[in-house]
């Protein structure tokens, strides 16, 4: 006889959490611990080195929520505009260079961050540096193509918030390779690019 193991029981903050993004933002969960946030119902993820992903927020004043996750940034951008980026990237003429920059849309998903205002997060779990507004209030359009998810032109730039993404990408790879190059150098010898 196969004894019959109960599935894993959810962490009472797991559940709040998964409540509060129910009620607070009407966003579909999944999993239990940690919880997920289904990618392609109600966003997108552009999915970037935090370090890259702290330039962009200087660079673009407005995004949609943006959440960090060990040394991950995610910034939500409107539903189906994950299918767009990689035709972005080739006409922003940053296609064929390698980029550390992800699209997470339809059939992925996120850690889900700890709700704004909650403590007592394991380390290392997801938090929000700019936080998704809550249903009860008019939400702030997340950024898309125009046209495309953007309700009267009033949504951040897609286009705009990937070339950031993709310029501070491709710093970020030339600043840790720089460093690497430079770590191989005598003290006294300089970089020199051709």
């Amino acid at each position: 006889m196969v004894p019959i193991v109960p599935p894993p029981r959810s962490s009472p903050e797991a559940d709040g959490h998964a409540q509060w993004y129910a009620r607070e933002l009407g966003w579909t969960t999944a999993g239990t611990s940690p919880v997920r946030l289904p990618t392609g119902l109600c966003f997108d993820v552009l999915d970037l080195p935090a370090l890259a992903g702290h330039a962009v927020l200087r660079r673009v004043g407005r995004t949609g929520p943006v959440a960090r996750a060990g040394q991950r940034m995610w910034f939500l951008v409107a539903a189906g505009s994950a299918d767009e980026v990689p035709g972005l990237l080739d006409w922003l003429e940053w296609g064929g260079i390698t980029l550390d920059l992800a699209a997470i849309g339809a059939g992925g998903s996120i850690a889900a961050p700890v709700p704004p205002g909650r403590t007592g997060s394991p380390p290392g779990a997801a938090f929000w540096l700019r936080p998704p507004e809550p249903r009860r209030t008019v939400r702030a359009p997340l950024p898309a193509l125009a046209g495309f998810g953007n309700r009267g032109g009033d949504a951040p730039d897609l286009v705009r918030l990937v070339d950031a993404a993709a310029t501070e990408c491709h710093r970020a790879r030339l600043a840790h390779a720089r460093t690497h190059l430079r770590d191989g150098l005598p003290d006294n010898q300089p970089l020199a690019f051709s």
